[in-house]
C-alpha cells in the first residue's frame, strides 16, 4: 500500500508544480490562531506536502523537520525552505507514517493538517516536550464520503481511551 500512496501523491504534487513563495502561510485551519505559535524551538510536521506550512514555521523561528511520503513533496519543499532563505533551519525527509512515527527527540510543536491515523494518536502527544503546542486538524466525512482518512462524525471531539 506505501508504495501505491506514494505513486499517487508523487503524481498529485508533480501535477500542482511547485509552491510558489508567495503561498506560504500557516496551514488553512490554522491561520485564525497564528500568533499562538512559538517563534523559537523544535517543530515536526507530519504529511507536509511541499513544505508550506514547515516553511512558515521556518520563518517564525523555529527549526523544523517535515515528513512526508511523497518523495516529489520533498523535493518541493526542500526547494521552497532554499527560494526563502530557510533551508538551514529545515529538514525534509520521505517518511512513511504508516509504518509508525519517525524516532527523535521531544518537539515543542507538531503540525498534523489533513492526515489521520488513529494508530499515530499516542506516539504523537509522546513526542510532544512539555508545554508544547499540537496542532491536528483533520477531513471530515460531514458533508463528504466517508474514508480512512477522515474523522467521522462521531469522533469530533473525542479523546483517545485513558486520556484526560
Amino acid at each position: 500500500m506505501a508504495e501505491q500512496d506514494r505513486r499517487s501523491w508523487d503524481e498529485r504534487y508533480s501535477s500542482q508544480g511547485p509552491p510558489a513563495v508567495d503561498a506560504v502561510s500557516p496551514p488553512s485551519a490554522f491561520g485564525c490562531h497564528a500568533d499562538v505559535f512559538p517563534t523559537a524551538g523544535k517543530a515536526l510536521e507530519l504529511a507536509c506536502g511541499p513544505g508550506l506550512g514547515s516553511v512558515w514555521l521556518a520563518r517564525r523561528g523555529l527549526e523544523v523537520w517535515g515528513v512526508d511520503i511523497s518523495t516529489v513533496a520533498i523535493g518541493q519543499a526542500r526547494d521552497l525552505a532554499a527560494r526563502c532563505g530557510v533551508a538551514d533551519r529545515c529538514q525534509f525527509d520521505v517518511v512513511d507514517l504508516d509504518a509508525g512515527l519517525p524516532p527523535g527527540p521531544p518537539v515543542d510543536v507538531i503540525v498534523c493538517h489533513k492526515f489521520l491515523d488513529p494508530r499515530l494518536d499516542r506516539p504523537i502527544v509522546a513526542r510532544l516536550a512539555p508545554g508544547g503546542l499540537l496542532a491536528i486538524a483533520v477531513l471530515s466525512e460531514v458533508g463528504a464520503a466517508a474514508g480512512p482518512f477522515r474523522a467521522g462524525r462521531a469522533s469530533s471531539g473525542r479523546r483517545s481511551p485513558g486520556w484526560t
